[in-house]
């Protein structure tokens, strides 16, 4: 018998009237049109922009100007030309330990940790691997590609080499043994080969470098080896001298040797240019290994020894050098991070001429350098690619599409005056391929918020990524200097100004900040300096009302907090009674309560002095959140801005406020519980008993309950001692675990990680891991009490200012609202009531009133919109930017060129005309606006949950776009929330991913991939379509340069370059076939003969007949001159010829 449920009766009969209640609803939505199908979208990645994640190694093409990166997780990065980048990835994921140019071939062969070589395709925008041979009994160690050879010497493990084919990606038959090139009585193996390369003068000889220091000079023909060079330390690197006489090798010990090749016996010349030269002619005290060195020649002068460690083992801590001699001066110059490799540019691809080096580029673990070799002092160029995205580590990201066009030119005026000095005159030397042709123009601006307090504003147009401006924060803050002031400063002494969150209105210019240390600071545009004045400073105490079982302490006065406050607001030009010039208190003082905590005390101390403020952002108010009764305060964990009141709005897991920017005032100080109201039907009460928390910043997991009275800013005794040592045993342990944490996690991480690790590790799907690396993303995800404690309470995660009806009345008028989401789903509305006119706005006070509960939805709030009868978007007002410091009729001639946007019409006829569009962590609602009716409902996601939600623009209509924890980027129709697209992307292995991805208009998105990397991505199908033409190109059609001329001498006496027909050496009719168990070959998707098929587009296919029309017509224009030069020399010959025969015409033959 089937069992009875009452549950699913009831649940029912729910279902039931609520869809009743949608049909009868939607019947009036249904005129609504939609012009956005699933046609319109479609994803895929664009570019990769910042410093390659974990470099391993580096090549140059001299003739294209290319450098290519590889990195230890398999992917290459090229570069050219500012705004030329590429980026691809080997699908084994291992590491690039080599890579080789086919000069100006447009072809890169890279070698990888898993023994597989792989041919790129670099004529194609999009770089596709054509060939790859995976060794299945040797593991590589070196490669060497000779210039215009299409034989790669592959040197491995065993000391083997073999020889492949580059053209056809097959081995060949001829491979050199390791007993064969040492010498017979060694009993030893010689190691990994370590180094190969050709004589510069004589192709057929190869030096072939072992590990344990034995260098071989190998005759290619004659197949056994011309000599041996022994020494008593391993070796690292070897380079030639261009005329093939010498080379040089750089050993373990810090010594350079110098070979002639005709003399094995012992080096001409060792030297160790770090080492102490002892007096008494004894050998130097042995030094670091030096790692590379490189030996490039100069026709004019002294030539260049280029080389990386060998510094003496006593510099300890000493940071990484890269050591220049030339001729008798040597310089030393310090990199800022470990060096991973260098490569010396010169003037000529040849080995055999004279090499002119004019630059050195030095990759280093964080940075890509490249030094002046032409200049006394050798200056470093200005690197023009966004390689200092990683200067601090980001923590939070905001992407802007399709901005007001005057912005990204007044960003970049303030911003050119904060560029360094003393860089090289010269231009950036690596200027190599094209940029691309894209039709989109519009503008757009990345904004980053970093550890250290800084904001940096970049150029993201038409593929890009060029920094603007840079704003630090941290200015505003006093620093301590001493280590006993840093001790005291906070229980939190890492990253305390970092970045939480920001808030940014391009058409105002007008920039909200959030900082970790429970600070919000509010910033104007400007493009004048302004004069040296006071920080405005607000302090807010936000506490948490508790019972008496659950309060941990007995100390601090809680009361009430009143629903609406309006306090009175101070005559213009009178010091705010709620906002101190002077900050009495920071972190060095203390305010300790009757039972020795610390009470009404901010985490940072704001600047006491004066602060003069640079064109750009500058400070208008610095608020911050202090002590309550020995608890820091709560981190923020949303936050609004709205030019057009005046108004910031910010919240955490303890309620919200409303703080007057105009008047420096506190409008409202309220707890969560008493936004729902007492008899709130959606009110939540916490349901587990207080527990202890974890220091203020973005590791504070959990979070009070709702705030005591509303207070207005009160400025603590600035001559305040230390907190009391208290004897309590539960204090003591609080303290000691919360400076314990502090030091041992970093604080730029945001609270709600917490609950995102809590969901994902509970849901089973995808277990993300952090990056031990950057600090700003390590954090602790064992924290279950805090966790659990966090997710009993409700918190305010997100707000909306908007123009919309406070009352479910349909005769009402649409006036200044803000709409609040918490983290349990509700959203509720607050109103604003405005002094009349602007001359009012400084004088009277701005009232605030609650409006109740709108919706309820599953999981927390993250986005919030409204839209008007026709589906479009209702933009919130702003007020029109004007430049603060300028004067008053300036200010008056730029309101004028703007206008703000209308107010939404008022409601008519007692229909609604407008739609708020709420999108929570598992569902999307639309709600019609006064009635405040459900129209439609979505559930996105079961089983995960959205991370990140926005409402955008696309094809000229609205939808919201979400990232869901698994992996899935969707997006929904307005106002119907029809699905249009799903595609499994990227599943979250990484919090960084979860703090950075960000939806932005147009179909754009981005996040950082690494914490050195942002990766762009788009959902458009127009830009899909157009990606081919907007990508850049890196090949080139460039003439090479020609041979060095051999001189007459040479050619008769045969003392110049002498060429190898490899063919004949290497070839199967030479060599035979190569063992089949050693390597396999695999042919790449993106080989010559599937290229045309697998490339997309008509723009492709267009351009690559286009290039190959002008290499026909070039060579048949060629052809044309040749035949017209053979037809003018076989009529000149036909002339000749016929003028000798009638000249002998008509004589005998014995009188000739």
């Amino acid at each position: 018998m089937k069992k009875f449920n009452i549950r699913k009766v009831l649940d029912g009969l729910t279902s039931s009237s609520s869809s009743a209640a949608h049909t009868g609803a939607a019947k009036e939505n249904d005129a609504v049109p939609e012009s956005l199908q699933s046609e319109h979208f479609q994803l895929c990645k664009t570019v990769r922009h910042g410093f390659p994640h974990q470099p391993s190694s580096m090549a140059f093409d001299p003739v294209q100007k290319i450098l290519a990166v590889g990195t230890l997780n398999g992917a290459l990065r090229l570069f050219g030309r500012a705004g030329v980048e590429c980026y691809c990835q080997h699908e084994s994921g291992a590491g690039v330990i080599q890579l080789q140019f086919l000069i100006n071939e447009g072809a890169l062969v890279s070698a990888l940790a898993d023994d597989s070589i792989h041919l790129w395709n670099l004529r194609q925008k999009i770089p596709a691997i054509l060939h790859s041979l995976k060794f299945n009994r040797e593991r590589i160690t070196y490669c060497h590609l000779p210039f215009q050879s299409k034989w790669l010497y592959i040197g491995t493990e065993r000391g083997n080499i073999h020889i492949v084919n580059v053209e056809s990606f097959t081995l060949s038959g001829y491979v050199i043994m390791w007993n064969k090139a040492i010498e017979l009585s060694t009993k030893t193996h010689p190691g990994p080969v370590v180094h190969i390369s050709d004589n510069p003068m004589d192709e057929g000889k190869l030096l072939i470098g072992f590990e344990c220091g034995v260098v071989v000079l190998w005759d290619l023909k004659s197949k056994k080896a011309d000599c041996r060079y022994n020494y008593d330390e391993a070796i690292h690197s070897v380079d030639w001298h261009h005329e093939g006489k010498q080379f040089v090798c750089s050993h373990s010990d810090g010594t350079l040797t110098t070979w002639n090749i005709r003399t094995p016996a012992k080096p001409t010349q060792i030297i160790t240019p770090h080492g102490k030269q002892p007096k008494d002619g004894k050998k130097p005290e042995p030094c670091k290994p030096i790692l590379k060195v490189e030996y490039k020649t100069t026709r004019a002068g002294d030539p260049f020894m280029v080389l990386s460690g060998g510094l003496s083992y006593d510099t300890v801590g000493r940071r990484a050098c890269l050591t220049v001699m030339h001729g008798k001066s040597t310089a030393v110059l310090e990199m800022d991070f470990p060096i991973v490799d260098f490569l010396t540019l010169c003037e000529t691809p040849y080995p055999n001429d004279f090499q002119e080096p004019y630059a050195v580029v030095v990759l280093l673990e964080r940075d890509l350098v490249v030094i002046d070799l032409g200049q006394i002092g050798y200056p470093i160029f200005e690197n023009p690619y966004p390689l200092s995205i990683h200067e601090s580590p980001v923590t939070c990201c905001e992407y802007f599409a399709d901005c007001p066009a005057e912005l990204i030119p007044a960003l970049y005026s303030v911003g050119s005056r904060q560029k360094r000095q003393g860089y090289s005159k010269k231009d950036w030397p690596i200027n190599g391929g094209n940029w691309g042709q894209g039709t989109q123009s519009y503008p757009e601006i990345v904004i980053t918020g970093h550890a250290d307090g800084t904001i940096k504003f970049w150029d993201a147009s038409a593929l890009m990524l060029q920094v603007l401006y840079k704003l630090k924060t941290a200015k505003v803050f006093e620093r301590a200097r001493g280590k006993e002031e840093k001790a005291n400063t906070d229980i939190v002494d890492e990253d305390p100004f970092a970045i939480q969150t920001l808030c940014w209105c391009p058409e105002s210019r007008m920039l909200c900040v959030a900082g970790v240390s429970a600070h919000v600071i509010v910033y104007r545009f400007s493009k004048q300096e302004a004069a040296a004045a006071n920080v405005q400073l607000l302090e807010v105490r936000m506490q948490c009302e508790l019972s008496d079982t659950d309060s941990p302490d007995t100390g601090g006065e809680q009361t009430p907090t009143q629903a609406s406050s309006v306090p009175p607001s101070p005559q213009e030009g009178d010091a705010p009674a709620t906002a101190s010039n002077q900050p009495s208190a920071g972190g060095n003082g203390s305010n300790p309560s009757s039972d020795g905590h610390r009470d009404n005390m901010p985490c940072l101390q704001v600047r006491g002095s004066p602060l003069k403020q640079s064109p750009g952002y500058q400070v208008e108010l610095v608020v911050q959140l202090v002590w309550v009764s020995g608890e820091p305060p709560q981190p923020i964990t949303s936050l609004a801005i709205n030019s057009s009141y005046g108004l910031v709005v910010f919240g955490n897991s303890n309620g919200m406020a409303v703080v007057d920017y105009l008047q420096k005032t506190l409008l409202l100080n309220l707890g969560t519980s008493e936004l729902h109201g007492a008899s709130e039907p959606y009110q939540r009460q916490p349901c587990s008993p207080r527990k202890a928390r974890q220091p203020s910043g973005a590791l504070c997991d959990s979070s009070d309950g709702p705030n005591a009275a509303e207070e207005r800013c009160k400025s603590p005794n600035s001559g305040s001692t230390s907190p009391c040592n208290s004897d309590d045993e539960r204090k003591a342990k609080f303290m000691k675990k919360v400076k314990y944490k502090s030091r041992r996690f970093s604080k730029t991480v945001a609270n709600d990680f917490a609950r995102m690790s809590r969901k994902i590790s509970s849901s089973n799907e995808h277990k993300p891991n952090t990056d031990s690396k950057d600090i700003s993303f390590n954090r602790s995800r064992s924290s279950s009490v805090t966790s659990i404690d966090r997710e009993s309470r409700e918190a305010v995660c997100a707000f909306c200012f908007c123009e919309t009806f406070p009352r479910k009345s349909t005769d009402g008028v649409p006036g200044p609202c803000v709409l609040v989401g918490t983290s349990q789903g509700s959203v509720m509305l607050l109103a604003i009531s405005l002094p009349p006119g602007d001359d009012q706005r400084l004088i009277q006070p701005v009232g605030i009133s609650s409006c109740g509960t709108v919706a309820r939805l599953k999981g927390g709030i993250l986005t919030m919109a409204l839209l008007d009868a026709a589906g479009a978007a209702l933009p919130a007002s702003y007020e029109p930017w004007y430049d603060p410091n300028a004067s008053d009729e300036e200010k008056e001639k730029e309101r004028s060129r703007w206008r703000r946007p209308a107010s939404p019409p008022s409601s008519q006829e007692g229909h609604d005309s407008q739609f708020a569009v709420l999108c929570s962590e598992k569902q999307a609602k639309v709600v019609a606006m006064p009635s405040q009716t459900r129209v439609h409902k979505h559930n996105i996601t079961e089983s995960s949950f959205v991370l990140r939600a926005d409402v955008v623009q696309m094809a000229g209509a609205n939808c919201i776009a979400c990232f869901c924890a698994n992996g899935h980027i969707m997006t929904l129709s307005l106002p119907s929330l029809r699905p249009l697209l799903d595609v499994n992307y990227l599943p979250l292995t990484d919090m960084r991913i979860a703090r950075t991805f960000c939806f932005s208009n147009l179909g754009q998105a981005l996040y950082l991939t690494s914490p050195m990397e942002v990766q762009r991505i788009t959902y458009s199908q127009e830009t899909c379509d157009n990606l081919q033409e907007m990508l850049s190109e890196l090949f080139t059609p460039v003439e090479t340069p020609e041979a060095p001329n051999r001189g007459f001498f040479k050619g008769l006496f045969g003392g110049g370059a002498q060429s190898l027909d490899r063919e004949d050496l290497f070839g199967e009719t030479a060599s035979g076939k190569a063992s089949r168990s050693l390597a396999q070959h695999i042919p790449g998707p993106g080989n010559m003969e599937g290229m045309k098929g697998a490339a997309s587009g008509v723009v492709g296919d267009l351009a690559r007949a286009r290039v190959a029309l002008d290499e026909r017509g070039q060579k048949l224009g060629e052809l044309e001159e040749r035949t017209a030069a053979m037809m003018s020399s076989a009529e000149s010959f036909s002339k000749h010829a016929h003028d000798m025969m009638q000249k002998y015409k008509d004589k005998k033959w014995y009188q000739l």
